[in-house]
């Protein structure tokens, strides 16, 4: 929640007690310097009630029904405030009709509710557990947040398909998404990249060169997983709290190497998307609440299809069990 301080707005203090010794016509004139004070020295931040929020009235109460409005300057009636924003939600739903018409979706993608105040607790799911994962406080495996939304999270992995249609695609569906990224693969075009979380999209570590982690030492696994957290925050300028091992494999030494550069936590997947079919992780083959999907940035040389062709193939069966895809980042 964004709190606004709300400003005590005082002018010049004015005496105009002492009796009749006193002329109207100074009080008159005191008064009229006091407005035109108060009426020059107001800032942008007091006249637009700061940072397009609720304008504070003279009380210093926030809102009452009334907004202003950055380009006239003029205060709105609540009626005029719902009117505006009514129009604007259903320009921005004409914009998604256009946008899955135009990317040959079947359905509309369904817009996420927002996201919780409070963030969820996170713990690792039964049967991913590795031992001291509470008592030495280890990063939670997981493959679901826990949710009553029907939301889930779409992830992409690794880093081999550097397809702009893609961000284009996702940019205009307004699908959210998080990437994992591998260095030996990123480095090929790190621009590309940028360009991707340029859009909001956060970008989070894959290891240097996607080794099956369980098969190296302790300090080799150091090295590929707080060796990608460096590179990223030089990168792109931010140290990722999430961390996704390679083939979804890792042991204790994995998750106590991963705490020691920072991660938070360890997404895994509940479904995977290819452009022609879903695979599942759980017995009833379906989507849960806040399951997370994984897919992986491919094209036609590894797969049946390109890279909008799988989110055509992926949102289809999002949409039609009815989920909005929401932001991994706002729960996690």
């Amino acid at each position: 929640m964004r709190l606004v301080r709300q400003k005590e707005e005082r002018g010049p203090s004015v005496d105009i007690s002492g009796g009749a010794g006193r002329r109207r016509g100074s009080i008159a004139v005191a008064v009229l310097v006091v407005a035109a004070i108060a009426s020059g020295c107001a800032t942008p931040e007091e006249e637009t009630g700061g940072q397009g929020g609720s304008a504070v009235g003279k009380e210093g109460n926030e809102g009452q029904g009334r907004k202003v409005d950055g380009a006239a300057g003029a205060l709105l009636s609540p009626a005029e405030k719902l009117r505006r924003e009514q129009a604007e939600a259903k320009a921005a739903q004409a914009a998604r009709v256009a946008a899955a018409r135009r990317w040959g979706l079947v359905q509309v993608p369904l817009a996420a509710p927002a996201p919780p105040q409070v963030r969820p607790t996170i713990t690792a799911r039964r049967g991913f557990e590795v031992e001291g994962q509470v008592s030495e406080g280890l990063p939670p495996v997981f493959t679901t947040v826990p949710v009553k939304d029907r939301v889930v999270f779409l992830t992409i992995d690794d880093g081999a398909e550097k397809d702009p249609e893609l961000i284009r695609m996702m940019d205009e569906l307004k699908i959210p998404y998080s990437s994992f990224l591998s260095d030996y693969l990123v480095k090929e075009d790190y621009g590309y990249f940028k360009k991707m979380q340029d859009k909001g999209v956060a970008l989070h570590n894959h290891t240097l060169n996607h080794r099956y982690l369980p098969g190296l030492s302790y300090k080799q696994q150091k090295r590929e997983i707080c060796g990608q957290q460096s590179n990223i925050e030089k990168r792109y300028g931010k140290r990722p709290p999430l961390f996704r091992p390679p083939y979804g494999n890792y042991n204790k030494d994995t998750l106590v190497a991963a705490k020691s550069c920072g991660v938070k936590a360890i997404p895994l997947w509940a479904a995977e998307a290819f452009p022609d079919r879903m695979e599942w992780r759980e017995w009833d083959k379906d989507l849960h609440p806040g399951d997370i999907v994984l897919t992986h940035f491919r094209g036609p040389d590894d797969w049946k299809g390109s890279m909008p062709d799988m989110i055509r193939r992926v949102m289809k069966t999002i949409t039609a069990k009815g989920y909005a895809v929401a932001k991994l980042e706002d729960y996690v």
